[in-house]
């Protein structure tokens, strides 16, 4: 059985097949030339893209304001997961753009939970 992780990615692969081969430069082909310009922008807009996702599900976020004695009880969860879904989706784009497979993104995300466990630990 595929692992999740992979399974995911490639989801988000063949999304961007169908996207590029109906709205033809969608996802240029890999491997880019990250040191591009032109690249550099693409991939700048599409983590802008993610960015204004994750705007919209905290939009659904009503209690956060520390000044505010009311308190809103209803909360849309699945809207909220709908556009976390959204952003993570452009951020798992941007990954694949880059070249990185679900077992490097894996790999850097225990390197990187270590890193901030041991900042805990060590009061950092």
């Amino acid at each position: 059985m595929m692992d999740r992780l992979d399974a995911i990615f490639e989801k988000r692969q063949r999304f961007m097949d169908l996207l590029e081969s109906v709205r033809p430069g969608s996802y240029p082909p890999c491997p880019l030339d990250l040191s591009d310009k032109g690249i550099q922008q693409r991939l700048r807009d599409l983590a802008l893209r993610g960015v204004e996702e994750m705007f919209e599900a905290v939009a659904h976020l009503k209690n956060w304001k520390s000044h505010r004695f009311t308190n809103v009880p209803e909360f849309d969860r699945d809207s909220f997961l709908e556009e976390t879904v959204d952003a993570f989706n452009y951020f798992l784009a941007l990954l694949i753009q880059v070249g990185v497979t679900p077992d490097e993104f894996f790999d850097a995300f225990e390197k990187k939970d270590e890193i901030i466990r041991r900042r805990i630990k060590e009061r950092y």
